[in-house]
């Protein structure tokens, strides 16, 4: 009997505080300042495979989907002039882990993403680095945990982002560095 009441109680809280979403792509996208880019990846970036998300169970818990974060990813790009539909490079996207906490007050989040450049003719691999993002969510942002937590994840996903645009703005690649393999 006592398991019984507990579950409607546990009902009636995820009913009364709403159902989970998954993060959005537009709180996604990294919308900083323009970076400096060598002349070489300049509208020069396709976007490959992104993989390792999840989909969002509304009963459960807020989760950044494969989806979401592409489309996040290409604005990204876009927006600081990187992006092309058949450029020279492919960006692929590995979301290794989200380090999310089960409940509490602030919320903090941590994406980990490996993010691999490749030469599209050579298939010669420019870069290859995992990028670690946190973002706290707190009271102040929601009251509803829920929404804490999407507004954590979206934080977080925006973060890493942001750190692969900083690693690009460091990468000089030289046209002759790339060699095409016969």
């Amino acid at each position: 009997m006592k398991f019984i009441k507990v579950t409607f109680v546990l009902v009636m809280c995820s009913y009364l505080w709403g159902c989970a979403s998954g993060a959005k792509m537009e709180n996604m996208v990294f919308q900083g300042e323009k970076k400096e880019y060598s002349e070489e990846i300049q509208e020069n970036l396709m976007l490959g495979e992104v993989s390792g998300g999840k989909k969002t169970n509304p009963a459960w818990t807020s989760e950044i989907d494969n989806e979401a974060f592409s489309g996040a990813v290409k604005e990204s790009l876009k927006s600081q002039g990187l992006y092309s539909n058949n450029g020279k490079y492919r960006l692929e996207v590995k979301m290794l882990k989200v380090d999310q906490p089960l409940f509490g007050l602030d919320l903090k989040v941590t994406t980990h993403v490996r993010y691999i450049l490749t030469h599209t003719d050579s298939g010669a691999v420019v870069f290859d680095d995992t990028v670690i993002a946190p973002h706290t969510a707190g009271v102040g942002d929601a009251l509803a945990a829920v929404k804490r937590l999407r507004l954590a994840n979206e934080g977080s996903a925006q973060k890493n982002i942001e750190g692969l645009l900083s690693k690009l703005s460091e990468l000089r690649i030289a046209p002759q560095e790339v060699s095409l393999a016969k």
